[in-house]
């Protein structure tokens, strides 16, 4: 892989293991699995953050259930298919990982920078109290003609500026990833719970290249 193509989706993740590993895929006969990672916020709720790992990176016939990880690579989509539908699925695909006897800088447990092009229109809106919102949905490059597409949302003033934001515009954005629970109406009698991930967006950076100039514009508003 480019050095160019991982330097526009970077993340790093520190949090306990609360799952053992679940087999996702095999690519050239090396095989995938999932593990979820409790990722504590400054507030005394935490993120529960699904890490795509390499056999070849871990022995994931381990059980490493309470062991505090760092975990460094790229926040990655793919379609599922469910029936007619496809549904996006999220992860964070390990590049690095360590295992920390003690650590105490929650500030540093969870940091996205993506460097991408909005591909859809950005949806502002306001919640029932007033705050404001604008929902991104970002398509960071990779190699070999593929793309990562990334919702983030964004909060205050910075959902004022994303609002503005065309279809094509780079954007660079720095923040976290985070998991959000909420309940999918598969019928009038049926329900069923879920889990959304999505960068919470901290700072934002446009660049117009579409004249050749990527004189940034940062913004950014406290979480």
């Amino acid at each position: 892989m480019s050095e160019k193509a991982i330097e526009n989706n970077k993340v790093t993740v520190i949090g306990k293991v609360v799952s053992g590993f679940s087999f996702s895929h095999e690519v050239f006969g090396e095989g995938f699995y999932v593990v979820d990672l409790e990722v504590s916020r400054l507030s005394e709720q935490s993120d529960i953050i699904p890490l795509m790992i390499s056999e070849r990176l871990l022995n994931v016939d381990e059980d490493y259930i309470g062991a505090t990880v760092e975990a460094a690579g790229q926040f990655r989509s793919y379609n599922r298919h469910e029936g007619a539908k496809n549904r996006l699925v999220l992860s964070v695909f390990v590049r690095e990982i360590n295992f920390i006897e003690e650590f105490t800088d929650y500030t540093k447990t969870n940091q996205i920078f993506l460097d991408g092009y909005i591909c859809k229109v950005p949806i502002y809106r306001k919640t029932p109290l007033g705050r404001e919102i604008a929902d991104i949905l970002l398509a960071v490059n990779r190699p070999y003609g593929k793309s990562d597409y990334i919702p983030c949302i964004a909060w205050g003033r910075n959902a004022r500026y994303a609002a503005g934001f065309e279809v094509g515009s780079r954007v660079r954005i720095w923040g976290r990833v985070q998991s959000r629970e909420y309940t999918k109406k598969l019928s009038d009698s049926e329900c069923e719970k879920r889990t959304a991930y999505e960068v919470s967006v901290s700072k934002l950076e446009f660049g117009d290249v579409c004249s050749g100039s990527e004189t940034g514009r940062p913004f950014t508003d406290s979480l």
